[in-house]
């Protein structure tokens, strides 16, 4: 049994990530800015109000946890570019204040970075909307920074196929690293359940420390 932080508990990931925590049996902290909203009630299940662009706050949240995950994002494009990359900066900083009693950090990511079969990044690909490139940058800015402070916390980043979207748990997926994992049509997706699914599998069974994975049908 791990003991678990979420921040951003309440978002679409985040909430399928404890969710799918607790079905297993670790102990979860959820951290939110509001912990009213948190309204779900389970024995292995706490709710603590945090600040992920706050160091100090994520280190009092960090100490004594396994892991820490982050699955904040923004409502749209100006607000991840404020969130995101400067969220991963903050996590850092907090968790290296822990030393060596610092947990683990897995960090929700983008798949814009991520290559295409043809060998262009996905953000590349032609027509897609300014705000949605900016998303895409923002975490891969973020990835970037992750990559360049390795030796300072064991990072993880898990991004996701091309679309991510709420469906079902079949508890069936394959990774990749910085390639897009695609079917035989073509098409990069994955449910947010099974995306949750291999974010808790990636904490029970560490394969990515110190790097980035990707996960698809």
């Amino acid at each position: 049994m791990a003991r678990i932080a979420v921040f951003g508990a309440g978002g679409s990931i985040g909430h399928r990530v404890v969710s799918e925590a607790l079905d297993r049996g670790h102990e979860v902290t959820a951290v939110v800015r509001d912990p009213a909203k948190i309204t779900r009630s389970h024995p292995h299940l706490a709710v603590e109000r945090g600040d992920v662009l706050d160091p100090a706050s994520v280190a009092a949240v960090g100490r004594g946890q396994d892991v820490v995950v982050s699955a904040v994002g923004g409502d749209d494009g100006p607000g991840h570019l404020a969130l995101i990359e400067p969220s991963a900066r903050s996590l850092v900083a907090g968790l290296h204040a822990l030393g060596a009693e610092a947990p683990r950090l897995i960090m929700v990511g983008g798949a814009g970075s991520l290559r295409t079969p043809d060998g262009r990044q996905l953000w590349d690909t032609p027509g897609l909307p300014t705000a949605v490139v900016e998303i895409m940058r923002s975490h891969g800015d973020a990835l970037a920074y992750l990559r360049s402070v390795a030796s300072e916390v064991r990072w993880t980043n898990l991004s996701p196929a091309a679309r991510i979207e709420s469906g079902r748990r079949t508890g069936r997926y394959r990774t990749a690293l910085d390639d897009l994992v695609v079917d035989e049509a073509g098409n990069s997706v994955i449910s947010t359940e099974d995306y949750a699914t291999a974010l808790v599998d990636e904490i029970e069974r560490p394969a990515h420390i110190g790097r980035r994975f990707t996960v698809g049908y």
